[in-house]
């Protein structure tokens, strides 16, 4: 059977910047946090849990009967952040989440086997080691009061390329899963990698 696979990408960008004038030249301080909040079965969106995995009740949206693939995942990454100040420190939160859109993700009838739906969870796999990415480049950022909001934009539209070029050699090696040598190498290949990202 033949397995056409396109990943829309929809990236929530929720920005909350409150700023200050007394913090200008105050110290600074980052927090980064990975959120991962629990999922609620009557909300769109699907937060990435290690322990859960995609089932085909998931796949809600309606399938565009000429589209050329027989299944669509929607996942990507987001961020809130928000600046304040604590005893003359400045202190930049910046929470981030991995997720997966039921609505506009969907499968075609009678094309919801279990090897497809290994293909699709591989999708939002590849969004979740892509967060992992972006978490880890915030850590490693050199913030300060005047790049912030700059650097902050800049690691996160590079993180969304990674993850997306991520997405096209996932599909392009495999074939949208047609290829099941390789897509046995990629699934091989993706669950060792998640389990050193849900090691940390």
């Amino acid at each position: 059977m033949k397995y056409n696979h396109t990943i829309t990408m929809r990236f929530l960008f929720l920005s909350f910047f409150i700023f200050c004038g007394a913090i200008a030249n105050a110290q600074f301080k980052v927090q980064v946090n990975f959120l991962q909040p629990k999922n609620n079965l009557s909300n769109d969106t699907i937060y990435y849990n290690p322990s859960q995995k995609l089932t085909w009740s998931d796949f809600k949206g309606i399938p565009q009967a000429n589209h050329i693939a027989l299944a669509v995942t929607t996942s990507g990454f987001g961020y809130t952040g928000a600046m304040k100040s604590i005893n003359g420190k400045g202190i930049l939160t910046v929470n981030v989440f991995c997720y997966f859109s039921k609505q506009l993700s969907w499968v075609k009838a009678n094309k919801s086997s279990d090897y497809a739906l290994t293909h699709e969870q591989h999708h939002f796999d590849v969004s979740y080691i892509a967060t992992n990415i972006f978490v880890k480049k915030l850590k490693e950022a050199k913030f300060t009061m005047a790049n912030y909001s700059a650097l902050l934009n800049e690691i996160y539209n590079a993180s969304l390329k990674e993850m997306e070029s991520m997405q096209n050699s996932y599909d392009g090696e495999t074939k949208n899963g047609q290829l099941k040598n390789i897509q046995a190498n990629w699934n091989n290949k993706l669950d060792a990698e998640l389990k050193t990202w849900i090691k940390r």
